[in-house]
């Protein structure tokens, strides 16, 4: 006598056949689907990047990201959560002290809100773009700055602060700071305490170069940072002598040196020429992070054209 339990199996074999290819339909589908709204963003991206790098001083299309999820939905209707853009190597028209050590560079970049656009697929040069709020930067790096102070051995640091022990490490990122970031570089002593005049600045003029003739001097400084102007204003406030890795001076050390002091001071002090910022947006804050220091602006709505960038 046969078992009716037994029957349905036939019938419970198609039925979890049909599960299985279904969810793998869905699957693939699904797949196809992100590859589909992958490819679109990085076309729409790709497009900015080019209208971007239509802007004068931008040498090299800059990075982009816009904001929105699923890709296809945000584009077709024009809106955006956001985007940042990041352009590197943008030229720097004048500052540097030795050009033959190389030109001075900066890095661009903005954070922009929700913003709005003709056609999110094709954004062209001169599309509009509607925005809530930006907040940009220039960044230089110690190279670059060095290049710019005459100083071509320049190190920064920004120190953790006191009330951080142990900061600094990778998971507390990068330390930002408006003063007490210490700079470490070579510099020339009086009476030789400029580049020389009545010939181009070469890095073998330079004193931190070891066939340099004059006296100098190798020292760790505190400086703090500001806005001067619309320009980056470094001012010197003295030498550094906490935990962090730095170089003393004690040549440099007594009362009749005072003098010497304060020309080092004077090579760790200036303000820079105007830098690159993204749209001619003027400079409201300074800070050091890591290695580097940023001038910062921001905005709240307004409209940008990405061939001005």
């Amino acid at each position: 006598m046969t078992s009716d339990a037994a029957t349905p199996a036939p019938s419970r074999h198609r039925l979890r056949r049909t599960l299985l290819v279904t969810l793998a339909l869905v699957v693939v589908v699904g797949a196809i689907a992100a590859i589909a709204d992958t490819v679109a963003a990085s076309r729409g991206e790709h497009r900015l990047s080019t209208s971007l790098a239509s802007a004068p001083g931008i040498a090299y299309r800059p990075e982009v990201t816009l904001g929105g999820f699923p890709f296809l939905t945000h584009a077709s209707s024009g809106e955006f959560t956001g985007a940042t853009i990041t352009a590197r190597g943008v030229p720097i028209a004048q500052g540097c002290s030795y050009p033959a050590a190389g030109p001075c560079f900066a890095e661009l970049g903005a954070t922009l809100g929700a913003l709005r656009v003709p056609d999110g697929f094709d954004i062209g040069p001169t599309d509009t773009l509607h925005i809530d709020s930006v907040t940009a930067y220039s960044r230089l790096d110690s190279v670059n700055l060095g290049r710019m102070l005459g100083i071509l051995d320049l190190t920064v640091n920004t120190p953790a602060g006191p009330d951080r022990v142990g900061g600094g490490g990778p998971q507390f990122g990068n330390l930002e700071r408006t003063s007490g970031i210490v700079l470490t570089g070579s510099v020339a002593l009086p009476p030789a305490s400029a580049p020389p005049t009545g010939a181009t600045p070469s890095p073998q003029r330079a004193p931190s170069a070891s066939e340099y003739p004059g006296p100098r001097t190798r020292v760790s400084v505190t400086v703090e940072v500001s806005v001067r102007d619309g320009r980056l204003h470094l001012q010197a406030t003295g030498f550094y002598t906490g935990p962090e890795k730095h170089v003393d001076a004690p040549e440099l050390a007594g009362a009749d040196k005072s003098a010497l002091r304060a020309a080092v001071f004077a090579r760790f002090t200036a303000t820079l020429p105007l830098l690159p910022m993204p749209w001619d947006l003027p400079a409201t804050g300074a800070h050091s992070s890591g290695s580097d220091i940023l001038l910062t602006a921001g905005s709240g709505p307004r409209d940008l054209l990405p061939a001005r960038f």
